[in-house]
């Protein structure tokens, strides 16, 4: 190989080299500097943002450049920014004569591309830097267009103080995103990146205007704008001190924070599915009544509204924000926060219930004192009503008919319900809650809670869409993403709760109590129709309020985000105002259709709420949940013998069977009898039966209220150190009779009309008897504790 060929191959490897090194001299991602946290609404305005963890405010590239900024910036820093390849040269020349003449830098003609590159390096401006950027602009021109660089350099450009990048300054000097900008403030912008510190306060203003007007003649001249538009713009105040950026949706922003790699997302920006205004105006309502509520000490309080058509998120407040009182927890995002859910699941039970075929719609339940294994649940009027309608019961909000509904429908099957619609911080065996978990004996975070009734709601209103089938999406969390909507497909024949029993759910929480002062009354007067159940937990530490229509689930909590409790933190008071300022902004639609295929007509006891048997006096037909026809016939009504006046009851060891008058009677157990008639004037107690006639046991005549039989109770010492006494209370039929009682076989008293005895019996397993004027017995047991039993 002579010489002239291994220079050649020399040259060659060099070149080869040269054209490597220039192919790959542009790294993979350009600029690396962490960039803010946006989240916009669904217009795209921008609702909160959180400065990049360099202490810049640097949003994410945009997708698009406002053409306004193109023109501007291309007239002001690269002329023939389409014509070259990323080299100027005749600016590069006419920038040489320039400083040549001034004998110091005054313009650097480098263009557009050049610039991205010098962002992105932030290298010393040398002549050999000079250089590099020079070949990196080339190389730059070959990965990206146009439209790509001018975004790159909007993204990245400094534009005074801690901002970057055009969105960043446009919310910081102007308060609103670049789209929306004048030729005027465009103008101001797209001068501020040659020269960052124009902007201070009170500084360097006739500069900038100077600037800013000869850009808008220039803009004259190359016919962007016509001479009108530039003197009207050059008319305009330039800023002052950068504007504090919106922080409308901060608890949201904090979600995406964290939820951004589960999402997939690479930008540190998303456009929300949120409703600017609706969100705006949830903000005003909430702050008014934080305002109000601080005075009790009560700090916190967080909205959620989510829309059923589309499964989508569109107000989320997570908090009243108040970052300047650090006390105050604001920071705290309460739609994400367990607690205690108070009364709110009780819908959720009446439902499955009446899914599963335990209940019907208006069943009676014992609203009677309750004890069981210890655990003795209370009303919150602390009355009792003997029995109620079990939709009455929930639109009461009653707790022992609750309790009473848990223990039939068993805790165990209603916590693995819970669990499959939805409610994610069941962290614990059933056992653990027992049947507190209808009281608020568990913890639920908000948005758990939204999206079980979104769930119920989406099913029911798909009832026509799927001809009767489910789809399992219908209970997939809400998206406060509008891209990930929920799978619109009907597959399952089953599924947790079915159309019937969630329409008569929803029909029972649209009749839950109003408050019954006028004043409040009026408050809560809304033009639609809205389902809704209120909650207040243990202690008054947690406010509840979540209501729906076919069109929305919205959700209120109130309360302090430390856990402390506070008098007059209840549902009804504090959160159900709330919610209904909020449904008043919403827009009004039609109810639920009947899913009609999903009910049965059926014959049911008026008074009773079972279905009829032979001995119901007066039926009525009414829909039930097809579940319904498994649940049993009245076992209230009951055919009684009486003698030929009708006077006293018989059997036919007293009477002559063609004496007798047979009638069908509504017969209460003595406990839910003795309550009940004192609320339903209209109650007929049975006759006494005929003297001398013997009685038959199958109707019960006496019952212990309390305690109840196998009971274990202590009795708290009292002021002196004596130990207190416990008031047994028993019922009878005959409200004239007499009840001997007898504790361990030895009398004690005698009472009649109000059978209520104050003993003191020692620590010990205790025999209680009681025995009326005509024999009957009644024998239970209890014991007393010595020591009282720890939690």
């Amino acid at each position: 190989m002579n010489k002239i060929s291994r220079a050649f191959i020399i040259s060659d490897v060099i070149c080869f080299l040269l054209l490597l090194i220039f192919l790959f001299a542009l790294p993979k991602t350009l600029f690396k500097s962490p960039t803010s946290y946006v989240i916009e609404a669904s217009n795209g305005n921008l609702l909160s943002a959180a400065i990049a963890t360099d202490g810049q405010w640097r949003f994410p590239v945009a997708d698009s450049v406002p053409l306004k900024f193109k023109q501007c910036i291309i007239a002001f820093e690269d002329k023939r920014f389409y014509q070259h390849f990323g080299i100027d040269f005749l600016a590069m020349s006419r920038a040489m004569k320039q400083n040549w003449k001034a004998k110091s830098v005054v313009s650097g003609g480098s263009t557009l591309s050049m610039q991205v590159i010098r962002l992105s390096r932030k290298q010393d401006r040398t002549i050999w830097q000079k250089v590099l950027e020079m070949i990196l602009a080339l190389r730059l021109e070959l990965k990206y267009n146009k439209t790509e660089i001018i975004g790159l350099y909007a993204a990245n450009a400094p534009f005074g103080s801690n901002v970057v990048g055009l969105e960043a300054a446009s919310w910081r000097y102007y308060g609103r995103n670049a789209e929306s900008l004048s030729w005027g403030e465009m103008a101001t912008l797209a001068v501020l990146p040659n020269s960052p510190s124009l902007v201070h306060p009170g500084k360097n203003t006739t500069r900038l205007i100077k600037k800013r007007n000869d850009l808008l003649d220039k803009l004259v001249k190359l016919k962007f704008i016509d001479q009108t538009t530039a003197n009207l713009s050059k008319l305009e105040p330039v800023p002052g001190k950068p504007l504090p950026l919106p922080q409308n949706a901060p608890h949201l922003l904090n979600r995406f924070k964290a939820d951004r790699k589960n999402l997939g997302f690479n930008s540190t920006k998303i456009t929300s599915s949120l409703n600017e205004d609706l969100q705006l105006k949830v903000n005003a309502i909430l702050k008014r009544y934080n305002n109000r509520y601080r005075a009790n000490d009560i700090n916190n309080i967080s909205a959620l509204v989510l829309d059923a058509k589309t499964g989508q998120v569109v107000s989320y407040v997570g908090n009243v924000y108040q970052p300047e009182n650090v006390a105050l927890q604001s920071h705290v995002d309460m739609i994400k926060a367990p607690r205690s859910p108070g009364s709110t699941l009780k819908p959720l039970l009446y439902a499955s219930m009446l899914n599963d075929g335990f209940i019907l719609p208006h069943t009676l339940i014992p609203d009677i004192p309750t004890q069981i294994a210890g655990y003795s649940p209370q009303n919150y009027d602390l009355g009792y009503d003997g029995a109620i309608a079990a939709d009455k019961a929930l639109s009461r909000s009653l707790n022992i008919p609750a309790v009473k509904m848990l223990q039939q429908y068993k805790y165990e099957r209603f916590y693995d319900k819970l669990k499959k619609l939805g409610i994610s911080t069941l962290n614990k065996p059933a056992d653990h809650y027992g049947l507190s978990l209808i009281l608020g004996g568990s913890e639920v975070t908000m948005w758990d809670l939204a999206n079980t009734y979104l769930g119920m709601v989406r099913t029911l209103n798909h009832f026509n869409t799927y001809q009767g089938l489910y789809n399992p999406a219908d209970y997939q969390a809400a998206t406060y993403i509008p891209s990930q909507k929920i799978e619109e497909k009907g597959e399952e024949r089953t599924s947790f709760l079915d159309h019937g029993a969630i329409w008569a759910t929803f029909n029972a929480m649209e009749e839950v109590m109003r408050p019954g002062d006028e004043g409040l009354w009026e408050q809560f007067s809304s033009s639609q129709r809205v389902a809704w159940k209120t909650g207040t937990s243990f202690g008054f530490r947690d406010a509840w309020a979540v209501g729906l229509t076919p069109q929305y689930v919205v959700c209120i909590w109130v309360g302090n985000a430390d856990g402390e409790g506070r008098p007059g933190l209840v549902g009804i008071e504090a959160a159900a105002p709330v919610l209904f300022d909020i449904f008043r902004l919403l827009p009004n639609g039609k109810w639920f259709e009947v899913p009609k295929t999903k009910l049965k007509k059926a014959k049911i006891c008026r008074q009773s709420g079972y279905k009829a048997g032979e001995y119901c006096p007066d039926p009525i037909e009414e829909l039930i949940p097809t579940a319904g026809e498994k649940t049993v016939i009245c076992p209230f009504h009951k055919r009684v013998h009486l003698d030929h006046t009708g006077t006293y009851r018989v059997t036919d060891q007293c009477e002559q069977v063609n004496h007798m008058q047979h009638q069908n009677w509504f017969i209460l157990p003595p406990a839910m009898e003795y309550y009940y008639k004192i609320k339903n004037s209209d109650y007929r107690s049975l006759p006494p039966y005929s003297p001398g006639c013997a009685i038959e046991n199958n109707m019960g005549t006496m019952e212990l209220i309390y305690p109840k039989n196998g009971a274990s109770i202590y009795i708290p010492l009292e002021i002196d150190g004596t130990r207190g006494k416990i008031v047994l209370n028993a019922a009878h039929r005959n409200t004239n009779a007499k009840i001997y009682w007898h504790i361990d076989h030895e009398y004690v008293a005698t009472t009649s009309h109000y059978h209520q005895l104050a003993v003191n019996p020692a620590p010990g397993k205790h025999t209680l008897t009681l025995v009326d004027e005509n024999g009957e017995r009644l024998v239970q047991f209890f014991t007393v504790l010595e020591k009282e039993k720890k939690k």
